[in-house]
């Protein structure tokens, strides 16, 4: 069994890049980090000698391999081993036998194996059986998928942590403000990656995470942590439309829509709206119809004239909405710029047309390759405008924080005097394909 005084912060370090990795690491260390974990990520991109670049770098460290081991238990625990790791994780949804193979190659050569609960059916019962089998650690985690949707390990690592003797581990989006809870909980290693990977001081990020564990007071926070449904807004005012996009794999953008002045910016759900090219009755009319905090999104299929206006501006102010987007025109653009309220549109000009009253409110649009219905979250700034659907828009929220949390770690690198490329490695992860249909070329000679 493993034996731990107290409660140990074990650093994931999930990058693809071993630079990165090993930039991060030596600022995790100065932050008094003494458990390094190779993950899983890192392991695929550079192989075992991102385990023996951590080895001979800390030689007074314990380190960690992610291998996440679902078969041949005993080849890999024996590889990780010989390249310096200490503890190796197997998944705890491999087979008994595997399981079995690798705790008994660890054992000839001086490795423990960490079962990694992610994803098994039973949690409980399996920490049990592996225990039994002679894990010396069994790991509660929460995967990043569902870490994305909003959930967290807590609950589950109580429950486990009552059921075995050997010390649990706990991953899955954990930071200053929740590792003291994972430490009540009863966890003897807290695995932190993005709150510490991510942050442009990893050093102080690591320091901040053991003092709270140290003490059991949360330390705040303002990233590194992940909402539901009721934080939606809050979550998304802390990321550009850029930073949404990037989380929907570039999906989502409403082309050739533009501030009317910059710095306006508007975060909020949609109240759809189709109307005929100048006919700004339906428009005016579905202020009345949205509630407050809502974002109009007008259909005019791109064309002329104007449907909105001053008027309309302040109408909006007045009902507390947040935003106006339209694909098609607006005027009065100084006025509204003094009004301060945020409006989107193609393009402006001085003529409006007529309430004729021709279009609907609250109907699905489909503007560029961008399906809008009503509830869809709009996010609008000065790079343009994205729509989120409605039903995706917890994970989405909280992947785009995670853009903003990686991009925060990138831009502290830059300002140390790497460059983009140097810091992404561009050349290297540049894709490579294999030319269908192309016969290999033939030497001279043949």
């Amino acid at each position: 069994m493993v034996m731990l005084n107290e409660p140990t912060l074990q650093v994931a370090l999930d990058f693809v890049n071993l630079s990165q990795a090993l930039r991060c690491a030596r600022e995790a260390y100065a932050g008094g980090a003494r458990w390094l974990e190779a993950g899983t990520p890192l392991i695929k991109a550079e192989g075992l000698d991102a385990v023996r670049r951590l080895r001979e770098e800390f030689p007074d460290c314990v380190i960690i391999a992610d291998m996440k081991i679902m078969d041949a238990g005993r080849v890999e625990v024996e590889a990780a081993a010989k390249a310096g790791a200490d503890i190796v994780a197997v998944l705890g949804a491999a087979s008994d036998a595997t399981i079995a193979e690798c705790i008994e190659a660890g054992q000839r050569y001086d490795a423990l194996v960490m079962v990694d609960l992610i994803e098994v059916a039973d949690p409980i019962r399996r920490a049990v059986e592996c225990q039994q089998l002679g894990a010396a650690i069994v790991d509660v985690h929460c995967p990043i998928d569902l870490q994305m949707r909003g959930e967290d390990p807590f609950d589950l690592l109580r429950e486990v942590v009552a059921a075995v003797d050997v010390p649990v581990a706990v991953a899955g989006g954990i930071n200053s403000e929740t590792a003291p809870v994972a430490v009540e909980a009863g966890a003897m290693i807290v695995i932190v990656g993005g709150a510490i990977t991510k942050a442009p001081d990893a050093t102080e990020a690591t320091a901040r995470i053991i003092e709270a564990m140290r003490t059991g007071k949360p330390i705040a926070t303002e990233l590194y942590k992940r909402g539901r449904e009721e934080d939606l807004r809050e979550i998304f005012s802390k990321c550009t439309a850029a930073n949404v996009s990037d989380a929907m794999h570039r999906k989502g953008w409403l082309p050739d829509i533009r501030p009317l002045a910059p710095g306006m910016r508007c975060v909020g759900p949609a109240v759809t709206v189709w109307t005929y090219p100048g006919d700004w009755a339906k428009p005016v009319e579905a202020i009345d119809a949205a509630e407050p905090g809502a974002v109009l999104v007008i259909d005019v299929r791109g064309e002329g004239p104007a449907v909105w206006g001053e008027q309309a501006s302040k109408s909006c102010i007045s009902r507390g909405l947040a935003g106006c987007v339209i694909y098609g025109a607006s005027r009065d653009s100084r006025e509204i710029r003094e009004l301060g309220f945020p409006v989107f549109s193609k393009f402006t000009c001085p003529q409006a047309g007529d309430p004729k009253g021709m279009g609907m409110i609250g109907v699905t649009l489909k503007i560029g390759e961008t399906t809008v219905r009503p509830g869809d979250f709009v996010i609008a700034d000065d790079d343009g405008v994205v729509v989120v659907p409605r039903e995706r828009a917890v994970e989405v929220a909280n992947r785009a924080l995670a853009v903003v949390e990686r991009e925060s770690r990138e831009k502290a690198e830059i300002d140390a005097g790497h460059t983009l490329a140097e810091v992404s490695e561009l050349q290297r992860w540049e894709q490579r394909r294999r030319e269908l249909g192309r016969k290999p070329q033939k030497d001279e000679g043949e």
